[in-house]
């Protein structure tokens, strides 16, 4: 039987160093600000994408096997194969990785990634049903516009207070939002919650390489319990009883919504900057916003072209769990697989409109037949898309009510966005 494409050490080196190591630098899951704001004024993440073409021009489509010792690792290379791995997740492309399972067990180990078999399947159900996975406007919209506009009117005073809306404020008033949305409105104010997760998953960027600290965990997880106890009306608290399962597990479910709600405040905020760099685009939005459609389609594209950019998970990890045929060639079981989404995102060799800002692209078409996954794909994709983009699209149409200006050197230009996005040292000031 033929055999995959095997990379050298040489080039595995590159892959590993160029490619997966920024990822892994500044923080798969808390980003560390020195290291991001290093990326951003260097551009070394450009070449996460240039190693993985390399490689592409040296082996073809792949998949490409990697010469790690003592464990199976492929990298991704094709978008067709690429939506092949996503379309047939769970089997045999499990989300349950060995690496992942090792960091997301520091603060859910029962969370639908972080399960197989059954346990999954109840897991995601449990997902879908409550986030309401399938549906554009959650059916608790009403409910959530109202805490969203709130939360926006309050930063909105804090901007003309100041002068101006930094990352700091924004994510604390996203947090609020995000804890208000889940909990209720009593766990808006809870920032101790959103303390507990974050030393926890700070814990796991380092995976294996970290003890577990259960005791941390068990304080997250009671706290989390004591709100789902009061099941607040109109919070997604109140949706449980009903989704529950013996194997549901809703406490790590929990804690999976509330980190996904930090990267989809990152992309909300990024994709302000990105409107306040294109007056053009910011007034279609602002138009939008005021006379348009419910679903607000540029500005929930905004934010899909916010995560293309610069994706919050860039990369999507997979484990075959049995042997896999690739054209006639064998991928062994337990092979770990890595989908590169900045490679896929970015790959101007592929694609025209890899560095420029593209929101048509979300506007009409199946952009995931070219790779672009920014909530991933298939039967694994994001169950809180749907969410995310509905609250991002709303927050921005309410903070559109004003004019924003980003200072001169960390302006966004059309055609050369950059590899890396700093937000952490970004204020947008008003005009």
């Amino acid at each position: 039987m033929p055999q995959l494409s095997r990379a050298t050490i040489r080039e595995t080196a590159a892959v590993l160093g160029q490619a997966v190591g920024p990822l892994f630098a500044k923080g798969m899951f808390v980003r560390r600000p020195s290291i991001v704001r290093l990326l951003h004024d260097t551009g070394a993440e450009l070449a996460e994408v240039r190693a993985l073409q390399a490689l592409r021009a040296r082996h073809g489509p792949g998949p490409v096997m990697l010469a790690t010792p003592g464990r199976r690792l492929a990298v991704v290379l094709d978008p067709a194969h690429a939506r092949r791995v996503l379309d047939e997740t769970p089997e045999p492309f499990e989300t349950d990785m060995a690496e992942k399972h090792a960091a997301l067990a520091h603060f859910e180990p029962r969370g639908s990634l972080a399960s197989r078999g059954e346990d999954r399947a109840e897991r995601r159900r449990f997902n879908d049903r409550v986030l309401d996975s399938a549906c554009p406007i959650h059916h608790l919209g009403g409910e959530m516009t109202a805490i969203v506009t709130a939360e926006a009117e309050a930063l909105l005073a804090r901007a003309d207070e100041e002068g101006g809306l930094s990352w700091g404020a924004f994510k604390d008033g996203w947090h609020c939002m995000a804890r208000g949305v889940v909990l209720g409105r009593s766990a808006a104010d809870d920032k101790e919650l959103s303390r507990l997760l974050i030393r926890l998953r700070g814990d796991a960027n380092w995976a294996f390489l970290k003890p577990k600290r259960r005791s941390l965990r068990e304080r997250f997880q009671a706290a989390v319990r004591a709100h789902l106890d009061r099941a607040e009306p109109g919070s997604l608290a109140s949706l449980m009883p009903a989704a529950n399962t013996p194997r549901a597990a809703p406490v790590d479910q929990v804690a999976q919504w509330l980190f996904a709600w930090d990267a989809a405040g990152i992309a909300t905020f990024r994709a302000l900057t990105l409107l306040a760099s294109l007056p053009g685009y910011a007034q279609s939005a602002r138009d939008e916003a005021l006379h348009g459609s419910p679903e607000l389609p540029l500005l929930r594209a905004t934010i899909l072209e916010s995560v293309r950019l610069w994706p919050t998970t860039p990369a999507i990890l997979r484990e075959t769990d049995r042997e896999t045929d690739w054209n006639g060639a064998t991928m062994p079981a337990g092979t770990g697989l890595l989908i590169h989404a900045p490679y896929f995102h970015r790959d101007d060799q592929r694609l025209a409109y890899a560095n420029r800002f593209a929101p048509e692209l979300w506007l009409g078409g199946d952009p995931e037949r070219v790779g672009l996954v920014p909530f991933s794909a298939g039967p694994g994709f994001c169950p809180a898309k749907q969410l995310v983009e509905f609250l991002g699209s709303h927050m921005l149409a309410h903070l559109l009510a004003r004019i924003w200006r980003v200072p001169e050197r960390r302006r966004l230009e059309q055609g050369r966005m950059p590899p890396t996005f700093d937000q952490f040292s970004l204020t947008l000031s008003l005009t």
